[in-house]
């Protein structure tokens, strides 16, 4: 069965505690949460987690997603930022940190992109390795809701990962924003496989409920990624259209890979 996660922001209901949110998705069958950059609620979520058997999946590493690795100027702060987070990551158990190759300097070609966002990682993969947490450069798409960002097609994030080549630096492949870049995505993850080390969902468009309203097969993608070995988690990042909560019951259903 998949592992299944989801971005806790999105799925809080208005009044909704952070515990009672985990209790809800663990006795649906949840194995974790998730959050973007650390926040107010950090220690609230970890003592929720852990209170209810989930493991928090995954965090962003560090900021922002306009100014990213893709941005020589930018390597010192980027590099400060990740190690602190691969310390806090490693401390509290979290196995994924979400990194972004940003928009990059006026007029650069792509092949210099790729070569910056490898040189960023290169220094701290090392880091990552030693503490057993992944390193994972999200896939955005520029076409709808990040214009200028670099990593919006595989292709430009599996360069990275084989210039780095470190079994800690991998990809975060966004369903929803790949489909919009590139589609055939059951293809591409199964190829790719080896660099996928996080993996987010949302129906396309709208970036809402994996429903039949959207053009995205989830089971069939779930199942397909399952018999291809995929062993991390398939996290849910969208806004719900309705009930926070039968939404977070209906993913987990879709997508549990049966």
């Amino acid at each position: 069965m998949i592992k299944q996660s989801f971005c806790y922001p999105l799925f809080r209901a208005p009044g909704q505690g952070v515990d009672e949110l985990c209790r809800l998705a663990a006795s649906i069958g949840y194995a974790g949460v998730e959050l973007w950059f650390r926040d107010e609620a950090f220690d609230a979520l970890l003592d929720a987690a852990a209170a209810h058997g989930l493991t928090v999946a995954s965090m962003c590493g560090h900021r922002s997603l306009e100014l990213g690795m893709a941005t020589r100027g930018e390597h010192d702060r980027i590099e400060a930022e990740l190690r602190a987070s691969i310390e806090v990551a490693a401390r509290h158990g979290i196995p994924n940190l979400i990194c972004f190759s940003g928009h990059g300097e006026p007029e650069q070609a792509e092949a210099d992109a790729i070569e910056a966002c490898a040189a960023c990682l290169r220094r701290v993969a090392p880091a990552a390795e030693a503490a057993g947490v992944n390193v994972n450069m999200e896939l955005l798409n520029s076409k709808v809701d990040h214009a200028g960002y670099r990593c919006d097609h595989t292709r430009f994030g599996v360069a990275v990962c084989e210039r780095v080549a470190s079994a800690r630096v991998r990809l975060l492949y966004d369903i929803y924003h790949m489909q919009i870049m590139e589609g055939d995505v059951i293809r591409t993850m199964t190829e790719q496989m080896r660099w996928i080390g996080h993996v987010h969902t949302a129906g396309n468009p709208g970036r809402h409920d994996l429903d039949a309203e959207q053009e995205l097969n989830y089971r069939a993608i779930c199942r397909a990624i399952g018999k291809a070995g995929y062993d991390g988690f398939v996290a849910h990042e969208f806004s719900p259209k309705a009930d926070h909560g039968e939404a977070l019951r209906e993913a987990f259903d879709v997508c549990r890979g049966a």
